[in-house]
């Protein structure tokens, strides 16, 4: 089991896709399971409040978990809610795409209308939540397993590490 996690825009998704093909292993993005699983979107369960949405995603968090060879594409916030990094890390391997907060603004910024957590907000603000959230966030990223640079991740470097064991922040 190989677990992404990282911010949003991180490239989580792209490259777990890819990583996953490499392997012949399962692709999972949590964010889609959970969507699945509950039939509401993301945006609609936050509605409910974040308290309830965590406590969904951990439950599919911990169900996929059961799936043998995946590589599962976590949402930003899963390493960082309801000890979810420490149960990933008890059950397989997590890596932490990392991007500066400059590349994820320029990431983000382009997609922001597609991200309900980011819609409607000015440049600033945007800039101003990433740093914020990243700042929250960070102290749980960095204890994945292994560290990789997202600006220029190649995907079969990333696995030749991960067999090796040696993957790090680059």
């Amino acid at each position: 089991m190989i677990y992404l996690t990282g911010f949003m825009g991180a490239g989580k998704t792209t490259a777990g896709k890819k990583l996953a093909a490499l392997l012949g292993y399962t692709f999972i993005d949590l964010d889609t399971q959970i969507e699945k699983e509950t039939g509401l979107t993301i945006v609609e369960l936050f509605k409910s409040g974040e308290f309830k949405f965590r406590e969904i995603e951990s439950m599919v968090l911990h169900t996929v978990s059961e799936t043998e060879n995946a590589v599962i594409s976590c949402g930003g916030g899963t390493p960082c809610f309801n000890d979810n990094l420490a149960w990933m890390k008890s059950h397989g391997i997590t890596v932490y795409i990392h991007l500066t907060t400059g590349g994820l603004f320029h990431r983000l910024s382009v997609s922001k209308q597609n991200r309900p957590l980011l819609a409607g907000k000015t440049d600033v603000e945007l800039m101003e939540y990433i740093m914020e959230t990243l700042r929250e966030r960070e102290y749980f990223y960095r204890q994945c397993h292994y560290t990789v640079k997202g600006e220029s991740l190649d995907v079969k470097e990333l696995l030749a590490e991960i067999q090796r064991g040696e993957a790090q922040l680059r």
